[in-house]
């Protein structure tokens, strides 16, 4: 499965789609710039604005967390969590998940040149469902085998509102595997995006960036039928060529274009219930390059349908209902545009590919997910007791061409459940959090099944010890928590010959042990208000983690020169590749994320040192290759013109992680300015890698290959808003 850079291609109808879109931004913007907007309106709406951004209120610590089940915010949870919110994403004008989660502590991307499909990493741990991808309730399972990215996800920043980010097994309330965190990006409603007098509104957004000739056209629309049903439609196009890195050198394979959409319906039965129904989806085409020649065409097509409903009744402490369920289908077809040399996947003999050739990728997920919270007093005690269950099916279906990719990414089917209880006890100064869950699997292709369960506990103690006004809103908290990720199909069940380059065989083990992470973390929470100014606000969290995942599931090289390997003697080169436990991978670090705010402005400062490695049962120790650059993110903005005008820039150190030798020193500076011109017209600014530093992420390429990611790069846009 060597090594490959990507070309990505337009399509010649949504080429058209984009032109006329872009046109009708302009002939919008040009009149909304021609017409003076009415003074009374922008007057209430500005005095409206500064309410809502009273700084006391508004961190984004202080955000209440759409992932959290009993309805807490960053700063109130003990547990490490980040919110990303609507006016964050919209400062960084993302193009890829991975801007969306700037300066977020312990979390980094891995994306390779293909920049729209991503993969999350949270404290060293990702792929393979270790790093929990929820779209409106939707679990992300797409898998496909290759030496680049392994587990990832499609969806596109420009229809996300927020994103929530809880790290580590703490979130196994979230669904099974979690070992790593949980990432819930919740896309836009039109309860956001409709003002309170308005029957229908609309948007047109145009954005050109510099590097690569990018352009981004996006649409939104929605409509409220009363007051208790609307709906809102979103579609957007992406087309952007190749960029180039700090060095001024075309890092061929990076361009790309996308058309994506979503469609969401809210409807209110009743005062106190609400049901939501949505769709995601992206269709995207791209070539894969080898040698600087397109070798495959690729279409692929993802759809994620989610309907969520939810029933919370305050007369009724012990109802706070809420039912998920949700379906995603991705489907990767590769074609080959030119004859390939591969080798057999079952004799490991030389085969030539001729054009036309396909290969089909089909991952279906589906979930259920159901947990209600019951509130009440015991003594003088309140209890936020939160149960429920969950189940996810993966059914993944790959195909074609003897020799073709798709053999490399097994078939097969996939069952994970679980049920869980957990008990919030408050007294006074004293929090505990007790729960345990239950995980239980089943894996399965025509000629092998395996199974497994376990209960994993979790037990948290916060104390907030003080009383005098400066040290009141201070927190210390401690957790122990554990988690359980069962073996992934490809883990389990790959099998064949290496399809390029060099012939070794792939060996399935059906006998791979589950991974159990042990986490134990200590921090603080800290808030205070009218520190400096009247109205200003304080919030840090910070936190020491160690996770030590027994059984470590990773990839090695097996001899057949070992008699207890299993390793067949073959064609090609003396070796095997098998999918083995570990002893245990030891995950240890620190994560720090503070925001100071208030009416002149915002400072944040955030940073995360990781370290890990994996040691062997015969106790042999190596750098694990998934930790990312320790960071630190400095951010600042000011606001002026009555809070129209936003100017600001963040700073980003990024320290090389242990045992990559590629891997080097780097900081980036960025540049931003956000101005509401009037009610109906916004531009944004933003110059990313400011000073045009040529730099790679360890996470991309590996520990041989760097992958230079974009120099300087210049992001212009403007959005039109209107409405009834």
């Amino acid at each position: 499965m060597g090594l490959v850079n990507w070309e990505w291609r337009g399509r010649s109808a949504a080429n058209g789609a984009a032109a006329l879109l872009a046109s009708v931004a302009a002939i919008a913007l040009s009149a909304q710039l021609a017409n003076a907007q009415q003074a009374a309106d922008q007057q209430t709406d500005q005095m409206k604005k500064a309410d809502e951004a009273a700084p006391a209120g508004a961190t984004l610590l202080d955000k209440i967390l759409v992932i959290s089940r009993t309805g807490e915010t960053a700063i109130e949870s003990l547990a490490s969590a980040s919110h990303v919110d609507q006016e964050q994403l919209d400062r960084r004008m993302a193009t890829t998940p991975n801007e969306m989660l700037l300066g977020v502590p312990g979390v980094a991307a891995q994306a390779d040149a293909r920049r729209v499909s991503t993969s999350i990493n949270i404290r060293g741990l990702q792929d393979f469902g270790r790093v929990a991808v929820i779209v409106d309730g939707a679990r992300q399972n797409f898998q496909r085998s290759d030496h680049g990215t392994q587990s990832t996800f499609y969806i596109d920043p420009e229809l996300v509102k927020s994103v929530d980010v809880i790290r580590g097994p703490v979130a196994n309330t979230y669904g099974s595997g979690a070992i790593g965190g949980v990432v819930f990006f919740d896309t836009k409603d039109a309860q956001d995006f409709l003002k309170p007098d308005e029957t229908w509104a609309g948007s047109v957004t145009g954005r050109y960036e510099s590097n690569g000739k990018g352009w981004t056209s996006s649409a939104s629309g929605a409509y409220r039928f009363n007051e208790n049903w609307d709906a809102l439609g979103n579609i957007v196009y992406r087309n952007y060529d190749d960029y180039k890195d700090g060095g001024g050198d075309t890092v061929k394979g990076t361009g790309f274009d996308v058309l994506s959409g979503l469609l969401k319906t809210t409807i209110r039965p009743t005062d106190n219930s609400e049901v939501k129904l949505g769709w995601v989806g992206s269709s995207d085409g791209w070539n894969e390059i080898s040698g600087g020649v397109p070798v495959n065409d690729v279409d692929l097509k993802s759809n994620t349908f989610t309907a969520r409903y939810n029933i919370t009744d305050e007369d009724k402490s012990w109802l706070d209902l809420h039912v998920n369920t949700s379906y995603n289908k991705t489907n990767l077809d590769l074609t080959s545009l030119v004859p390939q040399n591969r080798f057999d996947p079952v004799t490991g003999l030389p085969v030539v590919l001729p054009a036309g050739s396909k290969s089909t990728f089909d991952v279906g997920t589906t979930g259920i997910d159901i947990w209600n919270t019951s509130r009440f007093e015991t003594g003088g005690i309140a209890h936020e007791l939160t149960y429920g269950g969950d189940w996810v099916g993966d059914n993944v279906k790959t195909g074609g061409a003897a020799g073709g990719d798709s053999f490399y990414t097994p078939s097969g089917k996939r069952n994970v459940s679980g049920a869980y209880v957990q008990d919030k006890l408050t007294w006074e100064w004293l929090e505990v959090i007790a729960g345990l869950r239950y995980d239980s699997y089943s894996l399965k292709d025509v000629s092998h099944e395996t199974s497994g369960d376990r209960v994993s506990p979790r037990i948290t103690v916060g104390v907030s010890p003080f009383d005098s006004a400066g040290l009141a809103g201070l927190q210390f908290y401690g957790t122990y928590a554990e988690g359980y990720r069962s073996p992934s199909i490809t883990e389990t069940l790959i099998s064949g010959n290496h399809p390029a380059g060099v012939s070794f065989p792939f060996l399935p083990n059906p006998n791979l042990r589950p991974e159990t992470g042990k986490t134990t973390e200590f921090g603080i929470n800290y808030k205070q208000n009218d520190i400096i100014d009247a109205g200003d606000a304080f919030r840090l969290k910070a936190a020491y983690f160690n996770n030590d995942v027994d059984d470590y599931i990773d990839g090695v090289t097996l001899s057949p020169f070992d008699p207890t390997s299993g390793c067949p003697f073959g064609p090609g080169i003396p070796i095997c590749f098998q999918y083995q436990n570990f002893a245990k991978a030891k995950i240890n670090g620190f994560e720090m994320e503070g925001v100071y705010d208030a009416a002149w402005g915002y400072a944040g400062l955030s940073a995360s040192i990781i370290n890990g490695h994996t040691i062997s049962y015969e106790g042999d120790r190596a750098d694990l290759a998934t930790i990312p650059s320790s960071q630190v993110t400095a951010q600042l903005g000011l606001r002026f013109l009555e809070d129209k005008l936003t100017v600001g820039g963040e700073v980003q150190y990024n320290g090389k992680p242990k045992g990559n030798a590629m891997a080097k020193d780097y900081t980036l500076v960025n540049a931003f300015a956000s101005y509401q011109a009037t009610d109906n017209l916004k531009v944004d600014f933003r110059a990313d890698n400011l000073f045009d530093v040529k730099y790679a992420n360890p996470l991309n390429g590996g520990t041989t290959v760097a992958v230079y990611e974009p120099g300087i790069t210049l992001k212009l846009a403007a959005t039109m808003r209107f409405g009834g």
